[in-house]
């Protein structure tokens, strides 16, 4: 009777790591195009990456730079301060997209021009990401807003 009890404690046991095992795998498997690594331009300039490698870039929109071109395809070129990566997007810009500010946006380094898929830009005068923050202040190009 106890070598049954025993028995059936193991196989519970056995399954439930099973079960756990499998529901890590899925959850990897499923985030695996949902997890992007945030890159400022001087590490895209050092390290560039793989053209298959989706990542977020963030800085300052180079002043002068913004070109908006036939259709909806614009170009600009993204700076902290170390280095610029010119940015090519199609479709529509948010509202707060202007040059010298902040922006995050989302796609792939392809033959140096990072190709993007979404822009963010700021929601108010001071707001920014904080990885962008983090990115001039290594740079020595970040002005507080406040003074």
């Amino acid at each position: 009777m106890k070598s049954l009890k025993k028995q059936r404690r193991i196989q519970v046991i056995a399954v439930a790591v099973v079960a756990l095992v499998a529901a890590t795998a899925l959850i990897g498997y499923a985030m695996r195009d949902g997890i992007n690594f945030f890159r400022a331009p001087s590490q895209v300039m050092a390290e560039p990456p793989a053209p298959t490698e989706v990542f977020r870039i963030g800085g300052l929109v180079e002043e002068g730079s913004l070109i908006r071109g036939d259709g909806e395809v614009v170009r600009f070129n993204v700076t902290d301060g170390g280095a610029t990566v010119p940015v090519t997007f199609s479709g529509v810009l948010p509202d707060l997209f202007a040059e010298n500010q902040g922006m995050v946006g989302t796609g792939r380094y392809i033959n140096g021009v990072f190709e993007a898929t979404e822009i963010l830009a700021k929601h108010d005068e001071t707001y920014m990401p904080k990885e962008v923050v983090d990115a001039l202040k290594a740079q020595g190009v970040y002005k507080d807003p406040e003074g």
